[in-house]
């Protein structure tokens, strides 16, 4: 299915095919997320560097749903809070926190952030928030990071460098109190780290409710399961999962396209 990108900005390099396409795929993990209850309210926020630049981001607007969202709805940002292209604003948090995070870290083309529900639960306790007991668990095994100095909102350019310099070199941040924190080169890891986050953190909470002793992997199998799911064989599984999340849409929500 395609479609024509409208016109989104009167820079043509900001309607061009790639950044059509860019917006296609954050529009259907904002769709997908919503349909996952991965979101909260309209508080939550997914971001991704416009292609071929450095200095511009995709970002959703304040006041709508994950669900409401479709490709045009999109804001384009600049880290001084210009909106570039589309209709309305940033929530604040949403923009110290993803700009500051882009600007600072050339590294995370997508930033997605979510008060999902499992995943959050675990920023909550003490400890390590995974045990590494699960499959699932074990595709972020050495790829986390705990940000334990919870400041309340990010109101300001000095609690969003304050967020971007606890990463480290970690892909996904637990926020102690608040949510989580996905880092990736594509739009389409940082959707396949997000559902598989909190799918490791559904279980593992199910199987600590459950009573009974949660056992840990062995370390050794640990990290090479680990680096079998970073490889796989070449094959492209966030790509691919992408891809079959929006054909889903295309029968269901057509007009996250739009």
């Amino acid at each position: 299915m395609t479609a024509s990108a409208p016109s989104v900005a009167r820079n043509s390099d900001l309607g061009s095919p790639d950044v059509w396409q860019a917006r296609v795929d954050l529009a259907a993990c904002f769709r997908a997320a919503a349909r996952m209850g991965l979101h909260e309210g309209i508080c939550n926020h997914l971001s991704f560097m416009v292609p071929g630049r450095d200095d511009l981001f995709l970002v959703n607007p304040d006041g709508w749903s994950f669900a409401e969202i479709t490709a045009s709805r999109l804001l384009i940002c600049d880290f001084h809070r210009n909106v570039v292209a589309g209709d309305g604003v940033p929530e604040d948090t949403a923009f110290y926190i993803h700009a500051r995070l882009h600007a600072r870290l050339p590294r995370a083309r997508a930033a997605f952030h979510t008060h999902m529900p499992h995943a959050t639960a675990l920023c909550m306790v003490e400890g390590e928030p995974l045990v590494w007991a699960g499959q699932s668990a074990l595709k972020f095994y050495g790829r986390t990071k705990v940000d334990e100095d919870y400041n309340g909102l990010a109101l300001d350019e000095s609690e969003g460098d304050r967020i971007a310099e606890s990463v480290g070199d970690a892909d996904i941040v637990f926020m102690k109190h608040h949510g989580v924190l996905v880092l990736a080169d594509s739009v389409a890891k940082a959707w396949d780290d997000l559902y598989y986050l909190e799918r490791a953190a559904e279980v593992q909470l199910l199987a600590q409710a459950s009573g009974r002793t949660v056992l840990p992997v062995p370390t050794a199998v640990a990290e090479a399961t680990a680096e079998q799911m970073r490889h796989e064989g070449g094959r492209d599984s966030p790509r691919l999962h992408l891809e079959s999340i929006k054909r889903q849409l295309d029968r269901e929500q057509p007009e996250y396209r739009q």
